[in-house]
C-alpha cells in the first residue's frame, strides 16, 4: 500500500522512514518533504502543500491513508477537509486540536476536567498582564496563546524578563498571531518530561516516554526552542509514575473531549514537569508527536508502525501493542547559526553524504533532516541548510551515556557555518541514574 506524510521536518522524516520499513507499505510520499527524505530509499517528495491538492493526489495515487505531521495543517483543517472527501488520515480534527492551537483553551479545558495544571490568568491588554507580574512578583511563566512553533514561552526569573516577554508578545507581536493573547501562569519547579500516547477516539496506546531539551545552550540555557536533542526512555518515569499520568491526565484528556462532543483520533502529546514530591502538572498539550522526540521514539520502535496507524484508524488500539528495542536512543539537533530568532540558510553541509552511506549499513544510528534542501543540477547535487534546525542525528546505545557518545561520534563530524548544538543533551537522565 501506500502512504502519504503531510510536513517537512525532522519528525515527518521519522514518520516516514518508520512507516517504509513495513513489508506492507510499498511507497511512502512525503508532502513537501526534505533532502533528507528525497534520498532515503521508498520515500518520495511531493511538491505540494494545498489540501485541496493533497486530497486530489491522495485519490489519484490511492493512498491507503494520510498521516499528518506538524500542528500547521491541523489547524487549518486538513483532518476535516480529507474526512469530508472520504479519505482516511490520521490526526485530530480541528475541534480536537484546539488543545494545541489556544493554550487558553487547554487551560480551561484542563480546568474544567480537573487536570492538573499550574494556576494561570489569561489577557490580551499589555497593561493589565504588566499589573498582574507586578502583583504576583517571579519566577513566572509566559506564553502565547497561539501557535508559536515551540517558542512562544518565556521562564522569567525577574520582573525585567516578565514584563519584556509581556511587550514581546502582545506590543511588538514578536510571534504574529499566536500572540493577540498571553497566558500568564505560576512556576512549577520540577522536572519536564514528554508523554506521548496514539488515540483512536475510545482507547489509547501509550508510546515509549522521553525527555526533550528545549533550551538552545547547554545547562538549560538560553532562549526556548523547538528543541536541541531528546532521549528515550527516561527514568523519570516509573511505572507507578506511568500509571499515574495515564489516570490522572491521558484518560481524563480523551474522556473529558469526548464529553465534549469531540472524538480524539490522532497523536496526544503531553508535556509534563513532575515535582520532587512526584506531583505531575501539564505544562502543554500537544496534537502530534514532538520534534525531535519522535526520532528517537521511533529508532526504538519494533513494531509495525503502519499497523499501528491503521488500528487507530479503525478503532482498535486495544487489540494491539507495541514492542520495543531494550537499548536508549538519543538524538541531537544541529541548529543554523542564528537560531531561534534569524537563522542563516544556505550554507553547505559537508561531512553528512559519508555517513549518509554509512547509516545503511547499520541499525544502530540515522540522521533525520528537518531544515535541508538540496541545491544544484541532478549531476552536482549539494546539501545546504534551509531552516532553524537542520539536522537531527539519532543513535542507540545499551545505555543512556553509551547512546550519547554515540549520537555525538556522529554529531561532530557534521559542519556547516557556524553550526550550534548542545554538548549535554541527556545530563538530566544521566545524573538521575547515577544519583539512584
Amino acid at each position: 500500500m501506500k502512504i502519504l506524510v503531510i510536513g517537512n521536518g525532522g519528525r515527518e522524516h521519522a514518520l516516514a522512514w518508520k512507516l517504509i520499513q513495513s513489508p506492507r507499505v510499498e511507497k511512502v510520499y512525503v508532502a513537501p518533504g526534505n533532502a533528507g527524505t528525497a534520498y532515503e530509499h521508498g520515500l518520495e517528495n511531493i511538491p505540494i502543500t494545498a489540501i485541496s491538492e493533497l486530497i486530489d493526489f491522495a485519490r489519484k495515487e490511492n493512498v491507503a491513508y494520510t498521516v499528518v505531521g506538524p500542528e500547521a495543517p491541523l489547524a487549518d483543517g486538513v483532518v476535516d477537509a480529507f474526512h469530508s472527501a472520504g479519505l482516511k488520515i490520521f490526526g485530530p480534527t480541528r475541534n480536537a486540536a484546539q488543545l494545541e492551537i489556544s493554550k487558553r483553551f487547554a487551560k480551561d479545558f484542563m480546568r474544567r476536567h480537573n487536570i492538573p495544571t499550574a494556576s494561570y490568568s489569561t489577557f490580551t491588554d499589555a497593561e493589565a498582564a504588566h499589573q498582574y507580574i507586578e502583583q504576583h512578583g517571579t519566577p513566572i511563566v509566559i506564553k502565547a496563546s497561539g501557535l508559536a512553533a515551540g517558542k512562544g514561552v518565556f521562564v522569567a526569573y525577574t520582573p525585567e524578563e516578565a514584563h519584556s516577554a509581556v511587550d514581546q508578545i502582545l506590543i511588538t507581536k514578536h510571534f504574529g498571531e499566536a500572540g493577540s493573547e498571553v497566558i500568564i501562569e505560576a512556576f512549577v519547579q520540577g522536572t519536564e518530561v514528554s508523554f506521548i500516547v496514539m488515540c483512536d477516539g475510545q482507547h489509547v496506546l501509550p508510546l515509549a516516554t522521553s525527555q526533550d531539551h528545549k533550551r538552545l545552550n547547554d545547562g538549560d540555557s538560553g532562549p526556548n526552542t523547538g528543541g536541541m536533542g531528546a532521549y528515550s526512555p527516561t527514568p523519570f518515569i516509573t511505572p507507578g509514575l506511568h500509571a499515574q499520568i495515564m489516570r490522572e491526565i491521558i484518560y481524563p484528556t480523551v474522556q473529558g473531549m469526548a464529553k465534549e462532543g469531540v472524538q480524539y483520533c490522532g497523536f496526544l502529546y503531553a508535556g509534563l514537569i513532575i515535582s520532587p514530591e512526584n506531583q505531575i502538572n501539564v505544562l502543554e498539550f500537544n496534537c502530534r508527536m514532538g520534534d525531535p522526540e519522535t526520532q528517537p521514539i521511533l529508532m526504538r520502535l519494533k513494531s509495525d508502525f503502519s499497523m499501528l496507524i491503521e488500528h487507530a484508524l479503525d478503532s482498535t488500539l486495544d487489540q494491539t501493542e507495541t514492542e520495543w528495542d531494550r537499548r536508549t536512543a538519543l538524538c541531537v539537533v544541529l541548529a543554523a547559526d542564528g537560531y531561534p530568532d534569524n537563522p542563516r540558510k544556505g550554507d553547505i553541509i559537508e561531512g553528512l553524504p559519508e555517513l549518509m552511506a554509512k547509516q545503511h549499513n547499520t541499525d544502530d544510528f540515522h540522521i533525520f533532516h528537518s531544515g535541508t534542501a538540496l541545491n544544484g543540477n541532478n549531476d552536482q547535487q549539494e546539501l545546504i541548510t534551509a531552516g532553524g534546525r537542520i539536522l537531527c542525528v539519532t543513535a542507540l546505545g545499551d545505555s543512556l551515556k553509551l547512546a550519547q557518545q554515540h549520537a555525538y561520534e556522529h554529531a561532530e563530524q557534521i559542519h556547516f557555518n557556524n553550526a550550534h548544538m548542545r554538548h549535554d543533551i541527556g545530563y538530566h537522565g544521566i545524573d538521575f541514574i547515577h544519583k539512584v
